[in-house]
């Protein structure tokens, strides 16, 4: 075994010097061979002014942006057995970069928490529930242990879920104003919490500035009159046409079509203009500068219709100009894609991508959770992509997940209301390495599938619809209801799906290798509803190392650990969905039904 290690780290060293060798030489993405050629064909692609906005003859644009987008019994204290900032990197491991590798909610403002009694959630009301989420405690406490906070869009937009933004720099009226924003941050920051915002830069809304002073002036031409640049800049930050090519909607009381992948009131911005650029660089800098941590790219895959290279350099450029402000700033991006495909975003240099493989009704973790696949590939697809994202990009920082705000709720995946599937489901979400995210009201196994709204549903603070606190929810919401309880109910429950999870984040958070180390197979120990695998932390020179059991079977399983890691008999940590007790005895060791140990050497 250890000469299997020796050899991977050679591997990876060799791919770390091979990628740092061809970059020098410009033949791989991030030279400055490349970045020379890139800023070339961009000044080539730009419009001169009078020219046509559509390159006609060739029916193309090449530079158009679009959308090719395609859940009885559980934790208690650990027992006995019966019987007795930033690392540096060494061969074969993770980077070890401990202000990425956190424990990260997602929060959709809107239906968080409202303060003032309109029914819609605000930044003040989000500020009032922040001990929920982290107490600023890490000893212990009620909290979650939330360690960054990840906000859906708050700029200024008219429809409930913002993503057509309208000001890149301004709050919406409705979540509170920039003040309540850096009381916010502030807080956080207090409590040893990151704070990342989306921002969804494919579009703005039709009723941004930009778009509306571009639409005004298309409109005032005489008929065939072609665009001036000197007249009206803002034309060019759009693609616009007069043909109704793929992907176009036409503009109103116009001969005019512009680009709107997503939505006719979303036009796609033309990201390869400078001037579009300095002013997504001044958005940027806006918000580095008030203390927001980094950012969550939407929709990356969207930025360039059939063009993912084009959409690898824009990720590029967006990575480096906010590390570039502030180095330490974290950027997550949104693939929504097969992994093969996402995998190669990696290569921008962003830090994280969201892990889609790992995510959603048929993503690897819902699928082991319901036993539809097993813990066998589970684990080897951990270690597999683990290699796959270092190969293209050596300091990566993993970005699982388990649901978010574009899927139905985790939940809603099994055919019956089986709380043991839901939290398994979600430990295995943050037994995975880097940056684990969780959309709130996970913890509680809230419901919501079907449209959109319905996922957004208000977080579910208590059954009173009427508390203070509660929201309403976006117009159009269904009736949704929740079978596992609200937090009120959950809160002083020791077998509840709530406090699984915030024993699972605990977890997380005290064993550093499980979000920093490296996957390593024990395929002595796999089966189909049980494995073991080690997370090895290179960092600590081995000392922090897990052995990880997991059981999610209905009963209990005995197994004789192999002699290479016969050591690690000390149990640190466990989290049960059945039986409580683990049992040593003879070299061999039992793992009650539904349950997760985590062992480490004997000291």
């Amino acid at each position: 075994m250890q000469s299997r290690n020796i050899l991977r780290w050679i591997s990876a060293a060799i791919i770390a010097l091979l990628a740092a060798y061809l970059r020098m030489t410009g033949y791989l993405p991030g030279s400055g061979q490349e970045a020379a050629y890139e800023d070339q064909a961009a000044e080539e692609s730009e419009y001169d002014a009078g020219s046509e906005l559509h390159n006609e003859a060739e029916g193309e644009n090449d530079g158009a942006s679009g959308n090719q987008a395609p859940a009885e019994n559980e934790y208690s204290a650990v027992p006995e057995l019966h019987t007795e900032e930033e690392e540096e990197q060494e061969p074969g491991s993770v980077l070890i970069r401990e202000g990425f590798c956190r424990t990260t909610y997602e929060v959709f403002v809107y239906s968080f928490c409202d303060s003032d009694g309109d029914g819609t959630g605000d930044l003040p009301g989000l500020l009032s529930k922040l001990d929920y989420i982290n107490d600023g405690d890490p000893a212990g406490g009620d909290d979650l242990g939330m360690t960054g906070l990840w906000l859906m869009p708050v700029f200024p937009s008219d429809t409930y879920h913002k993503y057509d933004v309208t000001d890149f720099t301004g709050i919406d009226s409705s979540y509170g104003t920039l003040e309540d924003m850096d009381a916010l941050v502030a807080a956080c920051h207090e409590r040893g919490m990151t704070v990342i915002l989306d921002l969804p830069v494919n579009h703005t809304s039709t009723a941004h500035p930009w778009f509306r002073e571009a639409a005004e002036y298309l409109r005032s031409l005489p008929p065939g009159r072609e665009a001036v640049k000197e007249e009206c800049p803002y034309v060019w930050y759009y693609q616009f046409a007069r043909e109704p090519y793929d992907g176009y909607v036409p503009l109103p009381d116009s001969e005019w079509y512009y680009e709107a992948r997503f939505w006719s009131e979303m036009p796609d911005l033309n990201l390869t203009t400078g001037e579009v650029r300095q002013e997504l660089k001044n958005v940027i800098d806006f918000w580095l500068e008030r203390g927001i941590d980094g950012f969550r790219l939407d929709a990356v895959t969207s930025y360039y219709t059939d063009n993912p290279e084009a959409g690898i350099e824009f990720t590029r450029w967006i990575t480096e100009t906010a590390k570039e402000k502030n180095p330490s700033a974290y950027i997550v991006g949104e693939a929504w894609a097969d992994q093969s495909t996402y995998a190669q975003y990696y290569r921008s240099g962003i830090d994280s991508l969201f892990d889609f493989a790992f995510a959603g009704r048929e993503g690897i973790i819902s699928r082991t959770a319901n036993r539809k696949g097993d813990l066998r590939y589970y684990v080897e697809a951990m270690a597999e992509e683990e290699d796959l994202y270092a190969s293209l990009n050596p300091s990566y920082v993993n970005a699982p997940f388990y649901s978010n705000h574009d899927m139905d709720r985790g939940a809603e995946y099994y055919t019956a209301n089986d709380s043991a599937k839901v939290k398994i489901a979600e430990a295995l979400n943050l037994l995975m390495t880097g940056n684990a995210f969780i959309y709130y009201g996970e913890e509680l196994g809230m419901k919501g599938a079907g449209r959109d709204e319905n996922r957004r549903a208000p977080m579910y603070w208590t059954d009173d619809p009427h508390a203070a606190g509660m929201c309403s929810g976006p117009a159009g919401m269904d009736e949704i209801r929740m079978e596992y309880g609200s937090l009120e109910k959950q809160a002083d429950d020791p077998d509840s799906i709530f406090n699984y999870i915030r024993e699972a984040v605990r977890i997380r958070e005290s064993l550093p290798a499980i979000a920093r180390g490296r996957t390593v197979r024990i395929p002595e120990l796999e089966q189909d509803c049980f494995c073991g695998f080690l997370r090895t932390y290179p960092a600590n020179q081995g000392a922090g190392d897990v052995l990880i059991l997991i059981n999610t079977g209905d009963t209990a399983v005995r197994r004789r650990l192999p002699d290479w890691v016969a050591e690690y008999r000390n149990l640190c940590a466990a989290l049960y969905t059945g039986g409580r007790n683990p049992v040593f005895d003879n070299g061999e060791i039992t793992v009650p039904a539904g349950g997760i140990l985590f062992l480490q050497k004997q000291n």
